[in-house]
């Protein structure tokens, strides 16, 4: 099976109740993948596509987002362990240990809500072969 995967998601917003305790989550989960906290304020932060801010934030309107699933990549089965530790050290609860999935044949994941109650997934869909480890964007 080959995939072509490009730019489908430009970015995803989260507006969140406690903007400390969600930056404590996800810099623990993004610190286990590799990726860098892009930026950050008083009332957002920001890694790669995932843009999170305050209700009281200029880019939210005052309303939260609701809940979500969302499934971050995982280089192997020990990236999947290790962002599941660290969720739950940093905050966040079990939604499902990591461990094999019948989506289909070597799907490993985990989950964990976050402290909004968020469904956040990190996934190794098996061995594959990519044609690169990143897409570049410059301007």
């Amino acid at each position: 099976m080959e995939l072509y995967r490009g730019r489908l998601i430009d970015h995803i917003q989260l507006v969140v109740r406690d903007l400390k305790a969600s930056r404590r989550f996800y810099g623990a989960v993004f610190e286990v993948l590799g990726i860098p906290v892009g930026g950050e304020a008083q009332d957002y932060f920001w890694a790669d596509e995932l843009f999170v801010s305050s209700p009281d934030s200029r880019a939210a309107l005052g309303v939260l987002t609701g809940r979500h699933h969302l499934a971050f990549q995982a280089r192997d089965r020990t990236m999947v362990d290790a962002f599941y530790k660290a969720g739950l050290a940093a905050g966040g609860k079990d939604n499902g240990a990591p461990g094999e999935r019948p989506y289909h044949p070597g799907y490993y994941a985990c989950f964990l809500l976050d402290p909004d109650g968020n469904n956040i997934e990190a996934v190794f869909h098996g061995e594959a072969k990519r044609s690169a480890a990143a897409v570049e964007i410059s301007y």
